[in-house]
């Protein structure tokens, strides 16, 4: 255990820190008990979230994959297309 604390504490050494002003009492509440409901510290809490956030495409980066593998597939279909095949298919 002492081993993992310590080599935590190596490696938060080398990463950068961010700072996050005028967040509402009631928001830092929210998230202080979300964290300690989870046994969390608010840092631990939040440096999760920040990373589960980084690791979904945004809706930019989400639009240019689908664009590409549309590119990719050779089927060419207008937004209209789309949409009378996919009321085609609920009828």
């Amino acid at each position: 255990m002492v081993l993992a604390s310590r080599q935590q504490s190596l490696q938060n050494a080398c990463m950068p820190a961010i700072t996050i002003r005028d967040v509402p009492d009631e928001t830092r509440a929210t998230l202080a008990a979300r964290a300690a409901s989870r046994g969390q510290s608010m840092q631990e809490y939040l440096r999760l979230l920040l990373q589960e956030a980084a690791s979904r495409p945004d809706m930019g980066e989400l639009i240019d994959r689908i664009g590409r593998r549309a590119a990719a597939s050779g089927i060419h279909l207008s937004a209209e297309e789309i949409v009378e095949t996919l009321d085609e298919i609920r009828r």
